[in-house]
């Protein structure tokens, strides 16, 4: 290959900067030409390409966002679209793309290797970290870190005031970031999609005949918990229980931004390189992800359709703290 393209797509992520430059940087030392895609398939449709050299990612790798951008689009979902999408990276004279991004984006790349022949390697871009084929996805301990210290801020005023704290957390289909964030904040109760158990032991931990005595707890919700988010969740114990009192914080977008971790900094680096290195000695279709510190390739039908389990030992965790 002489040259390759890397976008960003999808919700952006804490790292995604670092995994961009680590592509440009690899491509460029393995004498590939690289240019940058911005705004995903949005701007691969409206021709939105930008050359990218060592100096273009120098000084990004502590920025949180993406230099590239994000973007959804719906044009891309038509089979016109992707067309105008592959002739534009032709006339570049693109041979390979560089993905970084979600289970959406995968998607996208894969249908447009199985329309025309572009292939691609994926670098898990998401702070739900909901990927299958990789421990860890670039964004996810940031976003952890952002939510426990928000946590640990608000645990001060729920003891100041021996209230209980309802606290919301991102993952419309994944209780990564609530377990992990529990966990490392000392919540009394976590309420993650993937669990119905969950729910019984916070009833048990209010309502139940062996109660929490604490003058205070910290209860972490998962957005997409099957009873509604923290708010609903609330008005449907105060119906239940009318003297029922608990404040909600929803975290929201905080969680997606802000100065990535050295451990994101590292992971995405090195999945960067990998992506590269992968495609350019003929692989296609694939994920570069981690998997006990090593990294591994895991095709994009597996890394998509395929579910990721939770930490067994967290959820233990979880049971054997709920007293």
């Amino acid at each position: 290959m002489k040259k390759i393209a890397v976008y960003t797509s999808g919700g952006d992520a804490p790292g995604m900067n670092a995994a961009v430059r680590a592509v440009v940087r690899t491509a460029i030392n393995n004498q590939v030409e690289i240019v940058g895609i911005m705004r995903g398939y949005a701007g691969m449709i409206e021709n939105d390409f930008i050359e990218l050299n060592s100096r273009s990612v120098s000084n990004i790798i502590q920025r949180g966002g993406t230099i590239l951008k994000t973007a959804r689009s719906k044009a891309f979902m038509t089979s016109e679209g992707r067309a105008k999408a592959f002739e534009n990276l032709k006339q570049q004279g693109i041979e390979g793309l560089i993905c970084i991004g979600g289970n959406g984006s995968f998607t996208g790349a894969k249908v447009l290797y199985e329309e025309f022949g572009i292939p691609c390697i994926g670098a898990p871009g998401t702070i739900d970290n909901d990927l299958y084929g990789t421990d860890f996805t670039i964004g996810f301990d940031t976003a952890v870190n952002t939510a426990v210290e928000a946590i640990d801020k608000i645990r001060d005023t729920a003891d100041s005031h021996d209230r209980v704290f309802f606290i919301e957390v991102m993952g419309r289909h994944s209780g990564y970031i609530a377990l992990a964030a529990g966990v490392a904040g000392g919540a009394e109760s976590i309420l993650i999609p993937e669990s119905q158990e969950d729910w019984h032991m916070m009833n048990d931990l209010f309502f139940g005949e062996k109660r929490s005595k604490k003058a205070f707890s910290i209860v972490v919700v998962a957005e997409g918990e099957e009873h509604g988010g923290a708010m609903q969740i609330v008005e449907q114990l105060k119906q239940k229980h009318p003297d029922f009192d608990a404040r909600v914080t929803i975290l929201g977008h905080i969680q997606r931004g802000g100065v990535p971790t050295a451990y994101d900094r590292v992971l995405a680096s090195r999945l960067g390189n990998a992506a590269v290195e992968a495609l350019l000695r003929g692989e296609k279709n694939k994920m570069a992800g981690i998997k006990n510190n090593m990294v591994v390739l895991t095709d994009f039908d597996d890394a998509i359709f395929k579910t990721k389990h939770l930490n067994p030992d967290l959820m233990r965790l979880v049971h054997v703290f709920n007293c």
